[in-house]
């Protein structure tokens, strides 16, 4: 980090302060597997706990620690931004979303074979079969093309604002 100071001419404090912020940053080395697992409260509400107890076991590892055999690391993330599928993890790169118990060790046993599953259509793959956040029955709402500006607009509120007369009835 002291090199990438020198590179971008600060000081090697500032380097460090952004490196132990984010996530994305590791300081040290991590497994061939880093699974980023969601802790927040929409993933823990879903079962990331025992998503998590799930990952420890397969791997014989606790949360911040990596296989002696350099496979897995697996650390406890803020969120990742998909809690309409959550529980999920960060496999390297690759979203996998909704999982159980039972996705999780086959996502796991497919890493070890050196199968991971292919993405879907939207860059994560959803562990329950279903396509990106949708539901069971899929689409269910916002069917139709979205409306242009004025939709619903009452006829009545029509050019009777004047805008530049807005200030001075607010009293700016």
């Amino acid at each position: 980090m002291d090199k990438v100071a020198k590179i971008v001419e600060t000081e090697p404090m500032r380097v460090y302060e952004v490196a132990t912020f984010y996530t994305m940053f590791n300081r040290e080395p991590v497994g061939k597997y880093f699974i980023q697992l969601c802790g927040t409260t929409p993933c823990m509400v879903c079962g990331s706990e025992e998503i998590k107890k799930t990952i420890e076991d397969f791997c014989g590892i606790k949360e911040g620690q990596t296989s002696a055999d350099g496979m897995w690391t697996l650390r406890e993330v803020e969120c990742l931004g998909a809690c309409a599928n959550a529980p999920m993890v960060q496999l390297n790169d690759d979203y996998y979303e909704c999982l159980t118990p039972e996705t999780t060790v086959a996502l796991l046993e497919a890493c070890k074979r050196g199968e991971k599953p292919a993405m879907g259509a939207w860059g994560s793959l959803p562990m329950n079969g279903q396509v990106s956040c949708e539901g069971p029955l899929g689409k269910t709402c916002n069917l139709e093309e979205p409306h242009g500006p004025g939709f619903r607009m009452r006829d009545d509120l029509e050019a009777k604002v004047d805008p530049a007369s807005v200030k001075e009835h607010m009293g700016y």
